[in-house]
């Protein structure tokens, strides 16, 4: 399972992320100052780091400049949004720059793309007894070949990387179709009525109403 540290001083900031981390399939620590993340990365070392850059103890930069030796990759997550500031970090070596207030699906994208670039993202996903190939984009169900559509198979893929959250319709329209939604339109949710089928997911991939559709995993799965 991916590791990511969260480096935040902010613990209802923290525990946002680490909770939305957790529900997206990563395993999560936090540490609240500069000093806490030093000693923790001195232990082991984490797939990636989400890192404030006003910290007590230590800031961001003096953190980056810890880790950049180690190759582990750094996303900044900060108030800070000045142009100045954001040249700094991706020139000091960060992969991306945050500014809060953010998203937490666009947090979450960026990660799976910082990842990818890592090589460190699963390539095959198990959920919900379907098997998810990644790479040959092949969806499987006990040994059986499920037929997707490219879309379908983006939404699903989608859901399964994103389990317990919910997805409102306009999120999977940008994410799979790569434009604006429509309000009123019914693309996404016959789409998704299609994947439900097709995966016999008709009880876990449920609507949430005025909002889309949650992926419901028991704790067993």
């Amino acid at each position: 399972m991916v590791n990511i540290m969260v480096v935040e001083d902010e613990k209802p900031i923290s525990n946002l992320i680490a909770l939305s981390l957790k529900k997206a399939g990563y395993h999560c620590e936090c540490a609240y100052d500069g000093l806490e993340a030093l000693d923790m990365l001195e232990k082991h070392y984490p797939d990636l780091i989400l890192l404030d850059i006003m910290l007590p103890g230590a800031d961001g930069f003096e953190i980056l400049e810890y880790v950049k030796p180690l190759k582990v990759p750094v996303i900044f997550l900060t108030a800070k949004g000045e142009l100045s500031n954001r040249v700094s970090g991706l020139r000091l070596g960060a992969e991306d720059y945050i500014v809060k207030p953010f998203e937490i699906m666009e947090l979450l994208a960026r990660i799976e793309v910082v990842l990818r670039r890592y090589n460190k993202l699963d390539r095959m996903i198990r959920i919900l007894g379907l098997e998810i190939d990644i790479d040959a984009r092949i969806v499987t169900k006990n040994g059986q070949l499920i037929n997707l559509t490219k879309k379908e198979y983006d939404i699903l893929l989608l859901f399964a990387r994103n389990p317990g959250n919910v997805l409102c319709r306009e999120t999977i329209y940008e994410r799979v179709w790569g434009g604006d939604y429509i309000p009123g339109s019914r693309t996404v949710d016959l789409h998704v009525q299609r994947v439900r089928k097709k995966t016999e997911w008709e009880e876990y991939l449920v609507c949430v109403p005025k909002m889309g559709y949650r992926l419901e995993v028991p704790k067993q799965c």
